[in-house]
């Protein structure tokens, strides 16, 4: 093992990162582990002459002081007093993703980061490289926890991890390959500011060899600063038609067609809808060239890929009309990407739990520039904020809260013969749902059973 792993360990977190964390230290043949969480603790049967203390409850934090190095789950936030102190006084803070990185055999490692897009690139790039005959795997943020990437790891392997901000805060080495999608702001009831979450992006390409390749889209000026910090010397900027670096990228989107190195794809010979995706599909091609693949072979490859669940998930036609479930949309400018899609006359499902999101942007565009929007169905906690900023914007069409998805979706098939109902809803599902898979489940159903 590293030397960044001194025993006693802590676990700080022990939700499925935190036990994934467990369980490598004990395969790993450390002896002395801290389990530490908020929650009540329940262990997995622990081996013989292993000794294991668990904090639990309000004062969980206490357990560091039985550590020498501490294992940090991502949604910890690492900036806290009792972590500051904790590491003063001589003790070690790492995380899943540093370990995985620090110790990883995989052939090459490719790191994808933003706002929006994330789990989509990470799935068309393995999709392409499993098309292609490269063995793969996902892990991180989305996938597998990245540590049990390591527990049986052949060294052709590449790995494709899914970085989140909480994931990337304190680390101190980059992937091999580093994309950054379009970046904006998010979570912003955990980063203490926007600059924060930004430079915890930063660290995707930060600490990048010179032999690395960073991909990024060029026209979003936050993604291109995060980009400039990246030392590789191979650098695959994505540029848009409508946009000010027209002409200097190595990928061009247009329209609805994606252009690398005089290759072409077309939208519309794509199973996947929404013009957005062609940024991910972008992103995607361009770090599997960095890998060796074809731009050729990798169009092909892109042309049999579907999407991911709730994603802009095209749920077929109903009586003359087109359904969407874009559950996985929560936040404002992911609505604003899928409506963007919409080529027909369309219903559009709004609204869940409260993340104090600015709304002003969104109803904005959704009024003056969706002129197929015929009418928005609200519901959730953030209905009525939703609808005084929409009426603000001159909302005209009709647009009514409703207790129930149910009650929204039997409002939106007003949209009738020819038209579109999209769930979009650009907030988080809790209050009425489990989570935004629930509430895409229950949309589904609703579509099934008409």
């Amino acid at each position: 093992m590293q030397n960044s792993i001194v025993a006693p360990v802590g676990v700080l977190g022990f939700g499925v990162e935190g036990q994934s964390t467990f369980n490598y230290l004990i395969r790993s043949g450390i002896k002395d582990i801290v389990v530490m969480d908020k929650n009540p603790v329940s262990l997995p049967k622990v081996p013989a002459g292993v000794n294991v203390k668990t904090f639990s409850g309000d004062n969980y934090m206490d357990g560091l002081k039985d550590c020498v190095t501490v294992v940090r789950s991502a949604g910890v936030y690492p900036m806290s007093q009792e972590l500051f102190k904790f590491q003063m006084n001589g003790g070690l803070m790492t995380s899943q993703i540093q370990l995985f990185l620090e110790q990883t055999k995989s052939k090459k490692v490719v790191g994808v980061t933003g706002t929006l897009g994330k789990g989509s690139t990470v799935s068309m790039i393995s999709h392409i490289l499993t098309k292609c005959g490269v063995n793969n795997e996902i892990g991180g943020n989305f996938g597998v926890p990245a540590l049990d990437l390591l527990e049986s790891e052949p060294n052709d392997r590449v790995s494709i991890l899914e970085l989140s901000s909480f994931q990337l805060m304190t680390l101190s080495l980059s992937p091999d390959v580093a994309v950054v999608l379009r970046v904006s702001t998010e979570h912003l009831d955990w980063h203490k500011s926007v600059e924060e979450y930004r430079d915890a992006k930063a660290n995707l390409v930060r600490w990048q060899k010179r032999s690395g390749t960073c991909v990024f889209l060029k026209d979003a000026a936050p993604t291109a600063k995060i980009a400039a910090e990246s030392p590789a010397t191979t650098k695959y900027a994505i540029t848009l038609a409508d946009g000010p670096n027209f002409g200097d990228g190595d990928a061009v989107i247009d329209g609805a067609t994606l252009t690398i190195d005089d290759e072409k794809l077309f939208l519309a010979d794509c199973k996947v809808r929404g013009i957005y995706q062609l940024e991910n599909m972008a992103a995607a091609t361009l770090a599997v060239k960095a890998l060796g693949i074809k731009v050729a072979d990798a169009f092909e490859a892109l042309k049999s890929y579907e999407t991911l669940p709730f994603r802009m998930e095209f749920k077929g036609e109903k009586n003359g009309i087109e359904f969407y479930n874009d559950s996985y949309a929560t936040r404002p400018d992911a609505t604003i990407a899928a409506t963007a899609s919409m080529t027909r006359p369309f219903a559009l499902i709004l609204g869940g739990s409260e993340k104090n999101a600015d709304f002003t942007e969104l109803s904005k565009i959704l009024v003056n520039d969706r002129p197929n929007l015929k009418r928005i169905a609200l519901i959730g906690a953030t209905a009525q904020r939703m609808l005084e900023s929409l009426t603000q914007a001159g909302l005209q069409i009709p647009a009514n809260i409703f207790p129930t998805l149910e009650e929204a979706f039997a409002d939106s098939l007003a949209i009738g013969k020819g038209g579109t109902v999209i769930m979009s809803p650009a907030c988080a599902s809790f209050g009425l749902f489990k989570n935004y898979k629930v509430r895409g489940q229950v949309f589904d159903k609703l579509v099934a059973e008409l």
